[in-house]
Parts: C-alpha cells; sequence; structure tokens
C-alpha cells in the first residue's frame, strides 16, 4: 500500500477474494457502517501505477469505498492527491461480510468505470466473466452479478453516484 496510515481505532482490514484467493488486502479508515451499508477510506493499495489507459491510479490516490450486505456491488470514488475526484470504479462482488475490523468481499470480476469529467461510462471485464465459469456454476449468482453491472451503469448514467457520501 503506498502510505503508511496510522493502525489506530476506527480501521478495518479489507480484504478482496477472487476465485477463492485472497487478491489483495490493505487497511481503510472505517468512515461508516449502518448495518447495510459500510463505508471506508484508503490511499491506492496497488503497487506503482496502473494505467488503464482511460484512467491511471497512482501512488497518492485516496479512494472512498463504499460497500453494501444487501448489494451485489461496491463504489469507490477515486480523488488524486490533489483531492480532485477522478471519478468512480465500481467493482460487482458478491454482499460484504464484515466480521469485527476485517471486510471480506469477493470480486466477480465486472466493473464500471464512471469519470467524473462526464465522458464515456466504460463496462469492463466481461469477457473474464464470461470466462469464469460462474454461470455454470452458480447461475444465480451469475445472474444478479449481471444485474448489478446494469444498475450500476444506471446510476452512472443518471447521476446516481455523486449521491454518495465522499
Amino acid at each position: 500500500m503506498s502510505g503508511n496510515w496510522p493502525e489506530t481505532e476506527g480501521m478495518l482490514e479489507v480484504v478482496l477474494v477472487k476465485g477463492g484467493r485472497t487478491k489483495i488486502r490493505y487497511p481503510a479508515r472505517l468512515l461508516a457502517d449502518d448495518g447495510t451499508r459500510i463505508s471506508v477510506r484508503a490511499p491506492w493499495a496497488g503497487e506503482g501505477v496502473r494505467d488503464f489507459g482511460f484512467v491511471r491510479f497512482e501512488p497518492g490516490d485516496v479512494f472512498t469505498e463504499h460497500y453494501w450486505r444487501d448489494r451485489w456491488y461496491s463504489v469507490k470514488e477515486v480523488r488524486d492527491s490533489a483531492g480532485r475526484r477522478k471519478g468512480w470504479y465500481c467493482d460487482v462482488t458478491r454482499p460484504a461480510e464484515r466480521s469485527g475490523a476485517v471486510l471480506v468481499v469477493e470480486d466477480l470480476d465486472l466493473d464500471l468505470w464512471c469519470p467524473a469529467d462526464g465522458g464515456e461510462v466504460r463496462r469492463l471485464d466481461e469477457d473474464e466473466f464470461a470466462g469464469s465459469g460462474l454461470a455454470e456454476r452458480d447461475p444465480a449468482a451469475a445472474a444478479a452479478a449481471v444485474a448489478a453491472l446494469d444498475a450500476l451503469e444506471d446510476l452512472a448514467r443518471t447521476g446516481g453516484l455523486t449521491a454518495l457520501p465522499h
């Protein structure tokens, strides 16, 4: 993780699981947990720069992340080191599970990017999702994942993402 945030009360460890294995884990400051939505803030947890072509995540970026216990997605508002909003990176996931200071989220491959400048909303990794075999292993989860991506796209196109606290 870039930047060392002090380990203090009010911290959670976010654990992103994909394909049954831990993809990444990182500390995040707990902002709110109302029993349904959990909101945290964390610096960019990746190594170095990740350039998608349409956005770059890099050291100094700050993510305000929203996870739900009753929705099949998470929404991450991304800001640069100067506090300028880059946009929202949304992951299709199973509903989040929190146990004490650990928040576990299972990534289901589908993602959505919504730029802050009102540019093109992008559905991502649909080929990866198709190749994951989820539709064969767990048709109900696959259907929920596709519905979640559609819901995220609708939120992005109607300005619903901007209504989330930052």
